[in-house]
């Protein structure tokens, strides 16, 4: 199973000091390497972590060592993640978590592992719960 991974679980992972680092910690020793992400993810994670040098430095070498893959194209899938957005503007769903959203789409056989409880109310293919590892 493929293991996709949200900002949260990224942000506690480089951050000793969130309070779920622990658990991303050993969530991330049972992952499947390579895991999957997108490029917003990584943004929102270099936000989060903009006083933290060091964070940004491990995060941009996980993607180098291809511990974290970016499998998305957000040019090729701009419709479907415009509608999902549009779908759930009442929560309302970030770029993100959109695109997290259509990766489970794409990879059937996926995991999203994530501290977001918004991914107990998406959806993917419109009416399929969204498998998800979460504290």
């Amino acid at each position: 199973m493929k293991f996709i991974l949200d900002t949260g679980v990224l942000v506690a992972y480089l951050n000793r000091d969130d309070r779920y680092h622990g658990w991303a910690t050993d969530m991330l020793k049972s992952v499947r390497i390579p895991a999957l992400t997108c490029e917003a993810v990584i943004s929102e994670t270099c936000f989060l972590l903009k006083n933290s040098i060091e964070g940004k430095k491990n995060l941009l070498e996980l993607v180098a060592r291809g511990v974290l893959q970016i499998r998305f194209d957000l040019g090729s899938e701009v419709e479907n993640i415009r509608n999902l957005m549009v779908k759930y503007a009442d929560i309302p769903m970030d770029l993100a978590d959109a695109c997290l959203v259509r990766m489970s789409e794409i990879h059937t056989k996926s995991l999203i592992a994530t501290i977001d409880a918004d991914f107990r109310v998406y959806r993917r293919n419109k009416r399929q719960v969204i498998p998800v590892m979460m504290p």
